[in-house]
């Protein structure tokens, strides 16, 4: 169960960006953060904390086709008995556009317990085509990596999104082009590390197998309001579960608001 621990952190954060292709999305022409913003989470199996993650956003020194880019770093790590059974210590880093917030290149070098992987994919938006360790591929509809994209959903305009509505939102990981359906849920008041807030609820669509049932269900929500912030997620396995709560929220470019108990 513990290799896929991490596994299911980065499936959680996709979810929170599978605004894309089936719906038209109206980017709304500014980031929903600013260089910075540090956001802390915790997973837990049950009642034991299983990992944890940081993702910081900062600015670059460095320009791609001469245009500034935010780099963005996830950081995540196993936690408590499970880090002492199978340790993992992943970083993940892209640059993005700081207007189309697109992104230009990505990187990750992953050590969990004594598998080892390092990627760096280049995403050339004039020729359609991503560059990685196993590959060129193509792409002609927008394509990011998985903190681009989680970056880029936040900034969209989901004002007129109803109960029901299904999006897809295609992804580059590993060695090709993925993409996943996600179904906009309704408004939930949730609870988190941080405080309670007015939420929005989503349902992702996920592949039976080894980690999960065919009735397993994954939910997503996230702060209605300018910041977007992902504060829970839960997702159904084939033993227990496994809960993704917000522990810290710094340098934010809005307010956030909890609510009063």
């Amino acid at each position: 169960m513990n290799k896929y621990i991490l596994t299911l952190l980065s499936l959680i954060f996709f979810t929170g960006t599978s605004l894309g292709q089936e719906k038209e999305i109206t980017y709304l022409g500014e980031p929903s953060f600013k260089p910075g913003e540090e956001l802390s989470y915790k997973l837990k199996y049950g009642f034991f904390t299983a990992a944890e993650a940081v993702i910081r956003v900062g600015e670059s020194d460095k320009k791609f086709e001469g245009k500034p880019a935010y780099h963005i770093v996830a950081d995540a790590k196993t936690a408590g008995t499970f880090d002492f059974f199978y340790k993992v210590r992943n970083r993940y880093e892209t640059y993005v556009d700081e207007k189309t917030l697109e992104p230009y290149f990505y990187t990750e070098n992953r050590k969990e317990a004594s598998y080892r992987h390092t990627d760096n994919v280049t995403f050339d938006h004039n020729t359609g085509k991503i560059t990685a360790a196993k590959g060129v591929y193509p792409f002609k509809a927008p394509t990011f990596d998985f903190l681009s994209a989680y970056y880029f959903a936040r900034s969209i305009d989901i004002s007129n999104i109803k109960v029901g509505d299904k999006f897809k939102l295609y992804y580059f990981l590993e060695d090709g082009i993925h993409s996943m359906e996600i179904t906009y849920s309704g408004k939930e008041k949730m609870d988190c590390s941080v405080g309670t807030f007015n939420c929005l609820k989503f349902n992702p669509t996920i592949i039976p197998g080894r980690v999960f049932r065919k009735s397993s269900k994954l939910y997503l929500w996230i702060t209605d309001d300018k910041n977007r912030i992902p504060v829970k997620a839960h997702v159904e396995l084939i033993v227990g579960s496994i809960t993704m709560d917000l522990t810290g929220a710094k340098n934010l470019k809005f307010p956030l608001n909890p609510l009063k108990k």
